[in-house]
């Protein structure tokens, strides 16, 4: 073998062909057939995607122009930049070459066609009827050529314009951006071929005038989006010529019907088009194939499914009586965009999707183009839907084609631009794989090839450089489609919005108003006047709130406070102003909008605290942002903090907005149900834990710089409600400061220390204080701020009162010298856990809590609606237990824990109280809990101590603890609780006999 025969064998190859020695001598076969002979085989090969079938291709064409005498037609396409567009063909379209073998004679079409001229917009009617004979300027053209021979007319016509389509859209180097137009060509061209076997079906049938046809385009077809091959989904409607029986038009009108479908599907000596399917008519398979139009109407408004209506989006005339038509749309229109209104709607249609993706054989799943997930039924459906639950308000969405729609959608904010952009690369790209696997052999497939070859040739028709980069684009495509498709066709607002009515989602004001009224606003006019300020205007945000709105006033009038909702959702969008991400995150969210709803219309704290900082809103998004954060967690991102900052103000600043942050968390999750009061009252003790030690920490700093050495190390010691890890959202910090070392000056520094503490933690700032209380130390306001070690331990051990060692049983040291933390809980451990309770000591206790009921009660509040101080509330459950406490714990272990359920628990496992004591006490104390709670996430005025007597509120909290109760029944459900654990705390506290005093 010569060099320069290997060098042309290796430019083959490097062009694609697989077969070189046989591509030689293809080459050689066409120049002795037609003198054609190429300067570089190797870039004339370059234009076609199968290289291999495409010489063949070339040379067959060679033999027919040879045998019908167009060679020198071939020459000049060959020498010619036209040349390139048969390339395309030959190389694309194994079918189309068969086409221009059998009819060389078209080849003259080439010469004049050029890769710039548009594929759509080309009067293809007409064409098709000259083509068998008829008069294109008639509304009505009957056929000259009838017969067999008008059909293979019409056919040849129509592959003729099939040809000049194909050659300008597999020639493209952008095939994407090509692909609407050639979609719109052949509808067009389908409504044409139509039109054409329908002027022949009116040649054999003379009484045709009796009768107005319409052939109404489906699918696809409607939507002048069609395939190269594929059904075309077709609807008859007609009516009768004026003095005629509907019943005799009826009949012609059938034959009319079946007889264009004939033509275009039924074997001839021109191979059929593709299947015209008329089974999305009214019954489908047995329903009559014509009905008039009153009968159209009749049908879908009586009979009709959801299905049906989303098929008749995209119902256009295409052939026919295009006046008949006209009026079939603009009949059923109203239905199509009310249908959304039917129960169930919106299920329906996801349940279909469902069902068809069930359908897909599982061998076919992954590549499926058409029907598997991520493919273009993800796109088609989930633009359709969001079409009809929005297009009844509106009308800008009322379009017919998928990426017009789309882009529709886009504009008017009901999908987000980045998906839009997207989700229309992505449906192009899968439209022109379809297209470029249906045009090898002009058949119907949807499917990407299995075999490396075909692969490979799908690749070079598709504008990929290799196989492996289809590939990748292929997953990718299928994953964003289906990721998106998820996200919107799923959406939860879609089935609320669906089942308003038009004028409630449209926000017409009429409607608006009644239906505020109707579902509990209380100022319906200054409601109306939040919602015309949010939506007025044209900005893609007011936009957007137009269509979050109908759905959103629904879940606000699901809280207690629908108005103030309503109010708070405006004032959060105005302070957010043009942010994106807070409209889109409540339109696409599976959550986040109806959460946001809920939490505005019943929390006054929540509220408060997303007004304060309303990127929080971000975590109604996901259940994982909403749960609360372990201390752990928590202190990483402090020292994070506390490493960063330099300056002291700026330091705690950070520190205390750590903490109201995580506050407002557990309090959204509190709210919304996910976590309860004793879940939530942990994590609130676990924040200020946080903030206490990252408090301490520049206050090392501070006073190292104001008193020029090291400061004493100090102790912080959570007590009370605090050392149980039991605090509210709004509680004080119980603590007392305990501290060694320092020099001389120590007691003095110390106080310092601690009073820098609590300042950085009291003082005004942008974010919230945390109150620090340190009454409960020893010697309580007249003693020290911070006390020494030794002091403070001789102190419990030699001077303080029996509720000083009740006081320490809560004692939990929160923040500070990890050595003087276990030290601590050693020494005051004989104290607070003694080997035996001295009966005066009982005594003091008996007399302390009997004198706490009677001085301590707020006046006028009834004792058996304080949660805390009334009888069977929280002290009385919490004193019987650190009674036990003090009795027992310094023999079991399991009693030594500042936390009130956790001692409990322990005491029942130790058979220190029954089963059903334990159970009592656990059940009132959990009640007054998660009422304290509630009460507190209300945010309003007052007591959150006292249990309100308004039947509503009452209902409304117990709303936010997951409860069914009406307000009476939890209100009665309460009192019982508290009065049977009033019963058991005074029998094992104060040694009454049952229901004896």
């Amino acid at each position: 073998m010569s060099s320069r025969e290997v060098s042309l064998s290796t430019r083959l190859r490097r062009a694609g062909v697989m077969d070189t020695g046989r591509a030689e001598t293809l080459l050689e076969q066409i120049a002795d057939v037609a003198g054609i002979r190429f300067g570089d085989p190797a870039v004339a090969l370059s234009y076609y995607s199968d290289p291999d079938k495409g010489l063949l291709q070339l040379l067959r064409v060679c033999e027919a122009a040879r045998d019908g005498g167009e060679l020198e037609t071939l020459h000049t396409l060959v020498s010619t930049p036209q040349g390139e567009l048969l390339a395309a063909v030959l190389g694309g379209s194994e079918a189309l070459g068969d086409f221009l073998v059998r009819h060389p004679e078209l080849l003259r079409d080439f010469t004049t066609l050029t890769e710039d001229q548009p594929v759509d917009g080309v009067d293809v009617r007409a064409r098709l009827v000259e083509a068998v004979g008829g008069d294109p300027a008639s509304p009505a053209p009957v056929a000259t050529i009838t017969g067999a021979d008008g059909v293979v007319a019409m056919r040849v016509a129509y592959r003729r314009e099939l040809l000049r389509v194909a050659a300008i859209d597999l020639h493209q180097r952008d095939p994407l951006a090509i692909m609407p137009a050639v979609g719109t060509a052949l509808a067009d061209l389908a409504g044409a071929a139509l039109e054409a076997g329908l002027a022949i079906a009116r040649a054999d049938e003379p009484d045709h005038a009796i009768t107005r046809l319409a052939i109404m385009g489906m699918g696809k077809c409607g939507a002048r989006e069609l395939n190269y091959v594929s059904d075309v989904d077709v609807i008859y409607a007609a009516e009768p010529a004026e003095g005629v029986d509907e019943h005799v038009s009826l009949k012609v009108a059938t034959r009319l019907a079946a007889a264009a479908a004939r033509a275009c599907d039924r074997f001839a000596a021109e191979p059929p088009l593709w299947q015209v399917d008329a089974n999305l008519r009214p019954e489908g398979k047995d329903g009559a194939l014509v009905r008039g139009l009153a009968s159209h109407l009749a049908y879908y408004e009586r009979w009709a499914q959801g299905w049906e209506f989303q098929a008749l989006l995209k119902a256009r005339p295409i052939a026919g009586d295009m006046e008949i038509g006209e009026r079939y749309v603009t009949m059923l229109q109203p239905l199509v965009w009310s249908a959304v209104e039917r129960e169930g709607f919106v299920e329906a249609a996801q349940a279909m999707r469902k069902r068809v993706e069930q359908h897909v054989p599982a061998r076919e799943v992954d590549r499926q183009i058409k029907l598997g997930p991520g493919g273009l039924r993800d796109v088609e459906f989930t633009i359709q839907l969001l079409q009809l639950v929005h297009g009844r308000a509106d009308e800008s969405l009322r379009t017919r084609s998928t990426l017009t729609a789309l882009a529709a959608l886009r504009d008017s904010g009901y999908v987000g631009r980045p998906e839009a952009a997207a989700m229309d690369r992505a449906y192009r790209q899968l439209r022109v794989w379809e297209h470029r696997l249906q045009l090898r052999k002009l058949s119907r497939t949807h499917l990407m090839p299995e075999r490396e070859e075909d692969r490979r040739i799908l690749a070079r028709a598709s504008g990929f450089v290799t196989v492996e980069y289809m590939d990748e684009v292929w997953h990718d495509v299928r994953r964003r489609v289906r990721a998106m498709h998820l996200d919107m066709f799923y959406r939860p607002i879609l089935p609320v919005v669906a089942r308003l009515s038009t004028g409630e989602a449209s926000l017409d004001n009429a409607a608006a108003r009644d239906r505020l009224k109707a579902v509990g606003f209380k100022d319906a006019d200054a409601a109306l006047r939040h919602i015309v300020a949010l939506t007025g205007g044209v900005s893609r945000s007011a936009a957007i709130r137009q269509q979050l709105l109908p759905a959103m006033i629904g879940w606000f009038a699901e809280g207690p406070e629908p108005d103030a909702g309503l109010l708070a959702f405006r004032q959060l969008s105005e302070q957010l102003g043009s942010a994106q991400w807070f409209l889109k995150l409540l339109r696409d969210s599976g959550t986040a909008a109806e959460r946001l709803a809920r939490l505005l219309s019943t929390s006054g704290y929540v509220t408060k605290a997303l007004l304060s900082s309303a990127e929080q809103v971000r975590w109604l998004d996901s259940d994982e942002a909403l749960e609360p954060r372990p201390y752990d967690r928590l202190w990483t991102e402090a020292d994070a903090i506390l490493r960063r900052s330099d300056d002291a103000d700026q330091a705690i600043t950070a520190m205390r907005g750590l903490r109201r942050r995580e506050n407002a968390r557990v309090a959204a999750a509190d709210t919304l149900g996910m976590i309860n009061a004793s879940w939530a009252a942990g994590a609130v003790s676990d924040a200020a834990d946080v903030l206490l030690e990252g408090a301490m920490r520049v206050a090392v700093h501070l006073v190292r710089e104001e008193i020029g050495e090291e400061p004493p190390r100090l102790l912080v010691v959570a007590m009370g409600r605090y050392g149980g890890r039991e605090m509210s959202y709004a509680s004080d910090a119980d603590v007392q400061f305990v501290f060694e070392g320092g020099g001389d000056h120590a007691a003095a520094h110390a106080q310092r220390f601690a009073s820098v503490i609590r300042n950085l933690l009291q003082k005004v700032g942008p974010q919230p204080s945390l109150e620090i209380d340190a009454d409960l130390r020893p010697e309580g306001r007249n003693g020290p701020l911070a006390r020494s070690f030794d002091s403070t331990v001789g102190y419990y051990a030699r001077w303080s009162d029996p509720w000083e060692a009740q006081a320490l049983l809560r004692a939990r040291p929160c923040a500070g010298d990890a050595d003087l933390r276990e030290r601590f809980v050693e020494a005051v451990a004989p104290v607070r856990y003694p080997e035996a309770l001295k009966p005066d000591a009982l005594a003091q206790m008996r007399r302390l809590k009997a004198r706490m009921e009677s001085e301590r009660l707020p006046r006028g509040v009834d004792p058996h609606r304080h949660l805390k101080l009334g009888p069977g509330g929280l002290s009385d459950v919490e004193w019987t237990v650190q009674l036990l406490q003090l009795q027992h714990a310094h023999r079991i272990e399991g009693l030594r824990t500042t936390e009130t359920l956790r001692a409990l628990r322990a005491a029942e496992d130790a058979a220190l109280i029954s089963f059903d004591d334990a159970l009592t006490l656990r059940e009132a104390w959990i009640l007054a809990t998660d009422l304290r709670g509630a009460i507190a996430l209300r945010g309003r005025k007052g007591d959150s101590n006292v249990l309100p007597p308004d039947a509503r509120e009452l209902k409304v909290l117990a709303e936010i603890m997951g409860a069914d109760d009406t307000g009476p029944e939890l209100e009665d459900r309460y009192i019982r609780t508290a009065r049977r654990a009033r019963a058991v705390f005074e029998r094992l506290f104060f040694g009454w006999d049952e229901g004896i005093r």
